[in-house]
């Protein structure tokens, strides 16, 4: 029987308070980021803010914190109110968690000091969403996966949005007009861009390759701790209830 949350564990509180507060985070800093960039956009005399604004909702970053934060949103309602959470709420935790703890490899490999075609970049709100959030998501899963109904067969479905993101992006990116240049493709990132490879849509294909293997290898992982952890006896303080 779950308990209740004034008599939940230290560790459980722990994880609620991260939660919310990550969540929060979350809705603070893609505020804030698009607030700033607005502004800068309107400075800079752009012709189409709309525009403007469906690039920077199309961030694999911007779009996977927003489903962070609902399903953050989602697991403190659980934690409080104690509604069921099924295995296809774990396997939609799986799914965002590798999201972002890729999106926290690849930025702070690859683009950490690159500006992004976003507008003027806010500090803070940069590291949490690109830093502080994806740690969350990790430290999330580690502490109450062991009760997480998820598979090695549930990689096919992690895969499935980040597919879907990068033929939307790739097949967009050639028509739509930079406003910041004048060129007429643009791409959120760099190594999706032809133009910065030597070998052109080659070199984006192998970028591609990198980062689809990134993405499966992580979300194994993720697998492969909730597997050991439900295998291990886990604390009582961490692993009681489903949230």
């Amino acid at each position: 029987m779950p308990t209740s949350p004034t008599a939940a564990s230290p560790i459980r509180r722990v994880v609620l308070v991260g939660r919310a507060l990550t969540a929060l985070a979350i809705l603070a800093a893609v505020i804030g980021q698009l607030i700033t960039s607005v502004a800068f956009w309107t400075a800079r005399g752009d012709a189409s803010i709309p525009l403007d604004l469906l690039n920077f909702f199309s961030f694999f970053t911007i779009e996977s914190n927003i489903l962070a934060m609902i399903v953050l949103a989602v697991l403190v309602a659980a934690q409080l109110g104690r509604p069921r959470i099924g295995r296809r709420f774990d396997v939609l935790l799986l799914c965002v968690s590798t999201y972002m703890v890729v999106t926290g490899i690849v930025y702070n490999t690859l683009l950490r000091g690159i500006e992004l075609p976003q507008g003027a970049t806010l500090g803070w709100s940069n590291e949490v969403l690109h830093l502080i959030a994806p740690l969350w998501l990790l430290v999330d899963w580690l502490l109450t996966s062991g009760k997480r109904q998820v598979r090695f067969a549930d990689l096919a479905i992690v895969a499935i949005f980040p597919v879907v993101w990068l033929g939307y992006t790739l097949l967009r990116g050639p028509g739509a007009l930079d406003q910041a240049t004048g060129r007429d493709w643009w791409y959120p990132y760099p190594f999706l861009d032809p133009a910065t490879h030597a070998n052109g849509y080659a070199g984006v294909a192998v970028m591609g390759f990198i980062i689809a293997a990134t993405v499966l290898l992580a979300a194994a992982a993720l697998v492969a701790v909730a597997r050991w952890r439900a295998r291990t006896p886990a604390p009582q303080a961490v692993e009681a209830g489903r949230a």
